[in-house]
This record gives C-alpha cells, sequence and structure tokens, in this order.
C-alpha cells in the first residue's frame, strides 16, 4: 500500500515528460518553458521533504501520509484546471509538498513496520513504486494525454493519489509513532563524508537520468512523430525494462556487492545514451531496443544506491535513504534547467550526449565513493 502511494508520486513527477509537446502548444510557451515544470516540482520537493518530516515528526503516521497523499491529488487537480503558464507553475508547489510529505513518511513507516533484517528490502519495497510509475502510469497518462489532453493526464495522476489515501485509510495497519527527529539530526549522515560521496554520485546518474527522461518525448519525436500513441508504447517498453532491472539488479548487488552492479550498469547506460540517437534513426524496432537498455539500466542503481547507503549510515539509515530520495529529486530539477539550455542551444540530439558525460561523471565518483568506504571515516 505505500508503495501504491509512492507510485502516484512517481507518476506525478514524471508524466509530465510525456505530454511536453501538449502543454507547450496548449499554453502557447516553448517545450523548454514547460518542462521547468518538472524543475519546480522537483526543486521544491528536494529543499521541503527534510523540512516537512522534521515539522510534521509529531504527527500520527496515519495523518502525515494521507495528508500527503491528500494534497498531493488536489495539487494535481489544481494543475488539471491552470488556466495559464504562470497558474501551471504555482500548482506545482503544492504537488510538491504532498510528495515532499508522504515519501519520507512511507519509507519512515516500512522500517518501523518489518524487522530490522528486512528493512532495506521494505525501503527497496516501497521507493521501488516510483520506478514501476514509469512503466504503467507513465505510458498510460501519456497515451490519455495524447487521445484527450494533458489536463485529463493531470486528473489521471489526482485520481491516483486518491486511490492509494482510501486504501491506506481502509488497511493500512497501526504505525508506531517513531521519535521525533530534529532538522539539525535528520541532515546528520552529511557529516559522513562517505555519504555526502555517495549522495554525489546519486545526484550524478540522476541528472542523466533525467536529462534522457525528462526531454524523452523531443528525443524519440525524429522516430515517433508526434505520435502519443508510439511514445506511449516505447515508454511503456522503457518502463517495463526498468521494473525488471531494479528487481533483478537487487539480487545481482547481493551476489556480486552494490558497487559492481552500479559500475557495471552506469557503464552500460552511458555507452546506451551515446548510441542513441543513431539508434533512434534507425527506425521504431531499433528505438524499442534503446528504449528497453536505457530503461534497464537507468533505474538499476537504485537498490545497490540503497544499500550502499544503508551499510554507510546503518545507524541513521531511513535519513540516508530521505536524503538519496531528495538529492534525486535535486536532480531531476537540475536536469529539467540544464536540458533547457541544451536543447535551446544545441537541439535534441546534444541532449543523450549531455546526459552520458553526467553518467560517466556518477560512475568516478561511485569509485570514489568505494575508496572512501573502504577507510575509515573520519567523522565516525
Amino acid at each position: 500500500m505505500l508503495a501504491l502511494g509512492t507510485f502516484a508520486v512517481g507518476t506525478d513527477a514524471f508524466v509530465v515528460a510525456g505530454v511536453l509537446p501538449s502543454i507547450a502548444a496548449s499554453l502557447h510557451i516553448g517545450i523548454a518553458a514547460a518542462a521547468q515544470s518538472v524543475t519546480v516540482f522537483c526543486l521544491a520537493y528536494a529543499v521541503l521533504a527534510p523540512v516537512l518530516a522534521t515539522l510534521t515528526g509529531a504527527w500520527p503516521r496515519r495523518r502525515a501520509l494521507l495528508t500527503g497523499l491528500l494534497v498531493l491529488a488536489a495539487g494535481n487537480a489544481a494543475t488539471a484546471l491552470a488556466p495559464s503558464y504562470g497558474a501551471l507553475l504555482a500548482t506545482r508547489l503544492p504537488a510538491a509538498v504532498g510528495a515532499a510529505l508522504f515519501t519520507p513518511a512511507a519509507a519512515a513507516a516500512a522500517t518501523t513496520l518489518t524487522a530490522p533484517q528486512h528493512r532495506a528490502r521494505a525501503l527497496s519495497y516501497v521507493l521501488v513504486g516510483l520506478v514501476s510509475a514509469t512503466a504503467l502510469g507513465v505510458p498510460a497518462g501519456t497515451l490519455l494525454g495524447g487521445m484527450i489532453s494533458w489536463r485529463t493526464t493531470m486528473w489521471l495522476s489526482a485520481l491516483l493519489a486518491a486511490l492509494a489515501a482510501a486504501a491506506l485509510a481502509l488497511w493500512l495497519p497501526h504505525v508506531p509513532q517513531p521519535p521525533r527527529i530534529g532538522l539539525r539530526t535528520r541532515l546528520a549522515p552529511l557529516g559522513d563524508r562517505r555519504v555526502t560521496a555517495l549522495l554525489a554520485t546519486t545526484v550524478a546518474i540522476s541528472i542523466g537520468n533525467y536529462l534522457f527522461h525528462t526531454y524523452i518525448a523531443v528525443i524519440l519525436s525524429p522516430v515517433t512523430g508526434g505520435d502519443t500513441t508510439s511514445l506511449a508504447v516505447l515508454l511503456l517498453v522503457g518502463g517495463l525494462a526498468a521494473t525488471a532491472g531494479v528487481l533483478v539488479t537487487a539480487a545481482w548487488a547481493d551476489r556480486f556487492g552494490p558497487r559492481r552492479v552500479i559500475a557495471a550498469v552506469t557503464g552500460a547506460l552511458a555507452v546506451c545514451l551515446v548510441l542513441a540517437p543513431a539508434a533512434i534513426s534507425l527506425g521504431p524496432a531499433v528505438a524499442a531496443v534503446l528504449m528497453a537498455a536505457c530503461g534497464f539500466a537507468a533505474w538499476s542503481t537504485t537498490v545497490p544506491q540503497q544499500h550502499r547507503l544503508i551499510a554507510a549510515a546503518p545507524h541513521s539509515a531511513p535519513l540516508a535513504v530521505a536524503l538519496n530520495a531528495a538529492a534525486v529529486y535535486a536532480s531531476a530539477a537540475m536536469a529539467g534547467g540544464t536540458g533547457g539550455l541544451v536543447l535551446d542551444g544545441f537541439g535534441p540530439t546534444a541532449l543523450p550526449w549531455a546526459a552520458a558525460g553526467c553518467v560517466l561523471l556518477g560512475l568516478a565518483t561511485s569509485e570514489l565513493a568505494h575508496r572512501m568506504t573502504a577507510r575509515p571515516s573520519r567523522s565516525q
């Protein structure tokens, strides 16, 4: 049920990428400007998540979870009704508030409801909802937006959040109240250079990932020709591969170690991104293979990174995972703005190359974090 909530959050955060051309045409703005709605949402989430988790720390967990989902639903409904570009950006703020309140509370609830030896897996399952949203929520929203309008897509996002709230209200078991944690304590893992290096890895890889996926409708336009059904099919292929990648690489991380898995999938992702412009030019079948490969690799660092963070900060694992989620959303915000500059300055074919550069930087940072983890941290 918590994963259903993060599925609603993930759909809301990422579905806009599939309907950017529709938003731009409807509001008479450029695609890069429309993409800044993603930037506003993700930046607000990254800033507000630790603050709201602190301010609502004394709330019963059920109240925090339900409030987050209901505010998210209301924000999406307001986005669906936005009459102008300024109103569109403004309505992304309440949606971000709801998401920022729900996701850390869901992670904390997952760790509270499970035994210590199962907490890492429980966190992974909850946050997999964000990834699985790319498999079903984003393609469905893209198809619906093409058939009717992008506003219908936002109504779908609002409905998902409302359904998740109803499920939690009916079936969520009692969640013990966790100890209240101040903002300074919540940010304390940042004082460990190993955690900081791992979060830097998350940021670099995620910027590359979101540079590609935020502007995916534009990047794939040579093969889709602007047809939303073709785009939705390609997004579904990528999303299903992403979900499979998360599950498969979670097992690989246990067998081979998370650092080796991250090195392998980030290297593969960089290669896929470099080849993307050529692959897209070869037609739909090759583009589908590209989306499957990119989808599998792009999200496969999710669980291994969580395991590395938990190993680096075992006594503050939920806080480290929450910071990692905030880092992902901050990266998405930076990718939206950076991608807009790349798109305006160099065109859509430059976006995969820029993304590949960020992913390779993330690979280098990951290896640096491994060296730090191999030695005792000075802050310990």
